[in-house]
């Protein structure tokens, strides 16, 4: 039996799942698991070939991973504006600690953010990585994140380290 085609599925294959797990088959016949920029590279190079384990809930499905742009758009590897709502660009960021948090203690604290240059978050690890790299914001990844727009635009509630905010 074949493989499924990744392809197939469009947007709807879960290339960012936590659950989804890679396998990379090298020419010589090796397998490893996991897929990042290296995996791409091979398999761009048709040094390797990436297949993924899509899990389900009573069985799982073996896919091989045959729209390699669309696999390095998912995992970040190549910018995606349309998939993420944000411009690779420095952002116009504008934020506070949220009225809620209280401890000054904590090692992690909620800020409200707002995006002057028109962005929108739509893959906070995007955003978080471009946080890191513009302002050297360590952003929470895991766990809840928030948004709520009114009259005056949208507004984002992230954790945050503490040590890692500047203004």
């Amino acid at each position: 039996m074949e493989p499924r085609s990744a392809a197939a599925a469009g947007k709807d294959f879960p290339y960012t799942l936590d659950t989804t797990c890679y396998i990379e088959v090298h020419g010589d016949g090796g397998v490893t698991q996991g897929a990042g920029p290296d995996a791409y590279r091979r398999a761009v190079a048709g040094e390797s070939r990436l297949f993924a384990v899509w899990p389900g809930q009573w069985r799982s499905d073996l896919f091989a991973i045959d729209d390699l742009d669309e696999f390095a758009r998912a995992h970040g590897i190549v910018h995606d504006e349309e998939r993420t709502g944000l411009a690779d660009h420095a952002h116009d960021v504008r934020w506070s600690l949220a009225d809620r948090e209280q401890n000054p203690r904590s090692q992690y604290v909620s800020i409200d953010l707002s995006l002057a240059c028109g962005c929108s978050v739509k893959d906070r690890r995007t955003f978080a990585a471009q946080m890191r790299e513009q302002r050297g914001w360590d952003l929470a990844v895991t766990g809840g994140w928030g948004y709520h727009t009114d009259a005056n635009g949208t507004t984002y509630t992230f954790r945050a380290r503490r040590k890692s905010l500047s203004s």
